[in-house]
């Protein structure tokens, strides 16, 4: 289901179980659009995230890692002084609606006991985080800055009244009413009616509206099947669907009219981090790599036409035995051409002696005409050696642009600054001086760990500089590398001389999972032992050759990934 009213309502029923009473211990803005407090309650701490993302909004406890920028954001420091320390005292939502009040007490400068209300409004591309003072209903700070131009109606920006979103004229499904006996009464038809209850409670999004209808339709006391469908979102069964088309959907509860369960989690937090996993981690690297992105781009397409230039010189270049041919059978039968004379044809003695048409130039002496033949084909003969050189070069550069946007569209936000590292030792981004201590002073990335059924530690490079260290430096002689064939992806490292078939093959999903061919049906990956590795002088970043390698063809299996993922 979509993250609308109700699950809302689930979500701040679970959180308010677990936050209140806790105190806020630690403040962080990872990404743009996205706060994550830390908040110790039940001797436990919870990462809460209130992501204003347009694509992704929502509010979460979450376990997946995030990267802090070096220099904390106005934002995050304005939400420090306020914030830190203080003590959640309630966590509420707006009727049904997608706005979620997290108040807390904290004491300002001076000492005195003052309660804040934090704010997210889920909306889309209009989701913000707003910080209000509850006595003056002043805005202290926003995430995202909303000026009169932008909305006339209510102001976002330091300083400004805090105004509610508007009202809809609809009834909050919660609140005492019959009217859903009217709406199934009038409109039998299941489809018609899950649109006349969206537009008449608040809060409903389409497959919630749906599902409803579904439920209100079935046979029973109909009271009866509208408040156990509400009631599930007081008491929460988080929910993983996958529909007929192969594509999942979370619920708060048992969404049966659009398939099976098909996994279930102990907390909505939980089922998010899996459901979002993947699309929010894209997301974050895309706001993150965008210039990358850019720029790799430009360079591939700088690199592909200029190969399909050079390829075209090469094929003009094999006329090039022609010319010489023609310059031997002018030089032959020299005494028939004339001055003066534009062509002529003479027999090909290469040819059985058919007759060959040669062109020539009228300005030129017989003997002339002939030597041009062949300093033209002198010409052509050594463009063809320079030409296949500047073919090689320009296709290694770009199986290693093509490795590189890989790489970026697999990577997490931790990897993106390694990858910008290298694009400017590389040269196609230019060096900023003021960052060379702070790039200096960070440590590099580890390679991902996985752990194969039987045991045996896997290691995954998740960028050049990782697939470098591991293969060259880390991994034994003995241990076996992976990777796709002839596809740019990760390489893959079993930690062991002797690994059993099983454990090849989830290795050699592992390759296939990290590599261009993700979505692949069958992808072919190519094992061999570390021995047999060796990176040629002068290569690029990640580039090696080998030989003496095995084939083994897989499917991807996210699946079988997050079996293999260690668990902490």
């Amino acid at each position: 289901m979509s993250f609308d009213g109700l699950f809302t309502h689930a979500m701040v029923t679970e959180l308010r179980q677990t936050l209140v009473g806790g105190r806020i211990s630690k403040i962080n803005q990872p990404y743009q659009n996205e706060l994550i407090l830390t908040i110790r309650a039940n001797r436990q701490n919870y990462p809460v995230l209130l992501s204003a993302d347009p694509t992704y909004p929502r509010i979460q406890t979450t376990q997946i890692p995030y990267v802090n920028p070096a220099v904390p954001t106005n934002f995050a420091m304005m939400m420090r002084k306020y914030l830190q320390g203080a003590v959640v005292t309630a966590v509420t939502q707006m009727a049904n609606d997608r706005v979620v009040h997290l108040t807390v007490a904290t004491r300002n400068e001076l000492g005195d006991a003052e309660t804040l209300t934090l704010i997210i409004e889920i909306m889309a591309r209009h989701s913000n985080v707003i910080l209000v003072d509850d006595q003056t209903s002043k805005i202290i700070d926003v995430i995202k800055h909303v000026g009169s131009d932008q909305n006339r109606y209510r102001l976002l920006l330091p300083g400004a009244t805090y105004i509610q979103p508007p009202k809809q004229d609809k009834i909050d499904p919660f609140t005492p009413n019959t009217d859903y006996q009217t709406l199934v009464r009038d409109y039998p038809n299941e489809d018609v009616l899950a649109k006349q209850l969206q537009q008449h409670y608040q809060g409903l999004g389409r497959d919630s509206a749906q599902q409803l209808a579904a439920d209100l339709h079935q046979p029973g006391d109909i009271a009866a099947h509208y408040q156990a469908f509400l009631a599930q979102f007081d008491h929460p069964e988080p929910t993983l669907i996958t529909l007929p088309n192969r594509k999942t959907m979370f619920a708060a509860g048992k969404f049966d009219h659009f398939g099976p369960a098909t996994r279930q989690f102990d907390t909505l937090s939980q089922l998010l981090d899996f459901y979002y996993a993947d699309a929010a981690q894209r997301e974050r690297v895309q706001q993150q790599a965008g210039n990358l992105i850019r720029v790799v781009k430009n360079n591939l397409k700088k690199n592909r036409n200029k190969l399909k230039k050079l390829e075209q010189t090469l094929a003009n270049t094999k006329q090039a035995d022609e010319l010489r041919l023609k310059g031997e059978i002018l030089t032959t039968y020299l005494h028939e051409v004339k001055r003066g004379m534009t062509e002529i044809t003479l027999p090909d003695y290469y040819h059985d002696n058919a007759p060959l048409k040669i062109q020539l130039s009228n300005q030129l002496s017989p003997s002339r005409n002939a030597q041009k033949y062949f300093s033209r084909y002198q010409k052509q003969k050594n463009a063809v050696g320079y030409v296949g050189e500047q073919i090689d070069l320009t296709q290694a550069e770009i199986d290693y642009l093509d490795n590189i946007q890989t790489q970026i569209e697999l990577a997490s936000p931790a990897d993106i600054a390694e990858i910008r590292e290298e694009l400017t030792q590389q040269g196609y981004l230019k060096q900023h001086h003021t960052k060379k201590k702070q790039r200096s002073s960070r440590r590099p990335s580890q390679p991902q760990a996985f752990i194969a059924t039987d045991g045996t530690p896997i290691s995954v490079g998740k960028n050049n500089r990782q697939n470098d260290q591991l293969t060259l430096k880390t991994a034994h002689k003995s241990d076996y590398w992976l990777h796709t064939q002839k596809i740019p992806g990760s390489h893959v490292i079993v930690h062991s001389d002797h690994p059993s078939e099983t454990t090849l093959m989830e290795a050699a999903n592992l390759a296939a999972y990290f590599s261009k061919a993700r979505d692949s049906a069958t992808v072919p990956v190519d094992y061999v032992q570390v021995r047999r590795i060796r990176k040629p002088n002068g290569a690029k970043p990640g580039f090696v050759i080998y030989e003496g390698q095995k084939t083994l063809y897989v499917s991807p299996d996210a699946q079988l990934v997050e079996q293999l993922t260690p668990k902490d």
